[in-house]
């Protein structure tokens, strides 16, 4: 069989981890079926099995992408007569006349938490992908043979709002490195609070700053850490701009987690902390629930009221809350990209 991957959009950050990650194991696992791979530029090295095409001319706008997803890209997949696509990027690519597996991954068109205005400026970018992009994701989904999404909540959200057969959604959950080694409750200091944030309107960093300033007034001893540039720091609040992953485990072993963040598809920082045994205090969003179910050491707020993320931060700095020793650490150490694998493979030889 043949199949071709379409990740050309795919070039640093989490994008380009995923897509490392399931090129790894194709290379590992498979050695059965042909994989071509198109990308933005030649990022892997070529096997056997295994070919590397680069696109660095459609990798250079949005509007190139799309117009390839959706215009040109259907002549030029075609030529390589391929059995399966495979679009890593949420889309299919529109007139090719074999099945298409999508992986979405992009959560902000399918959560009703916030709809986003694209009057005002802060928001228009993301408005653009919640309703712009949204559209053009739904339809994919529809038209695609198997959609695979990363948890049970979103794989819900895609089946009523795309309107199609549960059976073609499947949930695989990421995989997810053994981080147990950083799990050391004596570091715990109740005054410390983290979050591995970026400076994005959902990530809701306002109402840490809000909360914190809640507790300076009440005369509460405590200190955020908060991985935003520098200059974006005042009061009790610390940022240190980005810091490497061995770094980020350590803060989760002697801090307690903040995550106010209102849209994720998974939220990779809650089953980080999870597995090192992290005092948590989360979004009472969808993810937060799911990725967080069953762990003892977890605290929900509503996001957008700061003074109940204050009282949760109170009830950690005056020692009301501890974290409680747990064997329900773990969400998934398993290799979940061979169950993509094989989810794609199978829709190859339908």
């Amino acid at each position: 069989m043949r199949i071709v991957v379409n990740d050309i959009a795919a070039s640093k950050g989490g994008a380009m981890a995923v897509l490392r990650d399931f090129y790894n194991c194709v290379k590992e696992n498979d050695k059965e079926n042909e994989w071509i791979f198109l990308l933005g530029d030649k990022y892997f090295d070529e096997t056997e099995n295994v070919r590397i095409v680069a696109l660095p001319e459609i990798k250079k706008s949005s509007l190139k992408r799309l117009a390839f997803d959706f215009l040109t890209g259907k002549s030029f997949i075609s030529k390589l007569n391929p059995d399966v696509v495979f679009s890593m990027q949420n889309t299919i690519t529109y007139g090719v006349k074999v099945p298409q597996v999508v992986y979405m991954h992009q959560s902000i068109p399918f959560q009703d938490v916030k709809k986003f205005s694209f009057v005002k400026s802060s928001e228009r970018k993301i408005a653009v992908v919640q309703y712009f992009l949204g559209a053009l994701i739904r339809a994919s989904v529809r038209r695609a043979t198997k959609t695979i999404v990363q948890t049970e909540w979103i794989r819900d959200a895609v089946i009523k709002k795309c309107k199609v057969a549960p059976e073609r959604v499947v949930n695989v959950l990421p995989p997810m490195k053994d981080v147990s080694a950083y799990a050391n409750i004596a570091c715990f200091d109740k005054t410390k609070f983290f979050y591995p944030t970026a400076d994005m309107i959902y990530k809701n960093n306002g109402v840490i700053f809000e909360a914190s300033e809640k507790l300076q007034k009440e005369g509460i001893s405590h200190n955020v850490c908060l991985t935003l540039p520098p200059e974006k720091c005042r009061g009790a609040v610390n940022c240190i701009g980005r810091i490497e992953f061995e770094e980020v485990l350590k803060k989760y072993s002697e801090s307690t987690l903040v995550f106010p963040s209102y849209i994720e598809t998974f939220g990779y920082p809650l089953a980080e902390a999870r597995a090192i045994g992290t005092v948590i205090l989360a979004s009472d969003c969808a993810f937060s629930r799911e990725v967080l179910d069953g762990y003892e050491n977890a605290y929900f707020f509503n996001p957008f009221k700061p003074e109940e993320l204050a009282l949760l931060m109170k009830k950690v700095a005056d020692g009301e809350i501890l974290p409680q020793s747990t064997d329900k650490k773990l969400v998934s150490l398993s290799n979940s990209w061979e169950k993509v694998l094989h989810e794609v493979v199978a829709v190859s030889k339908q």
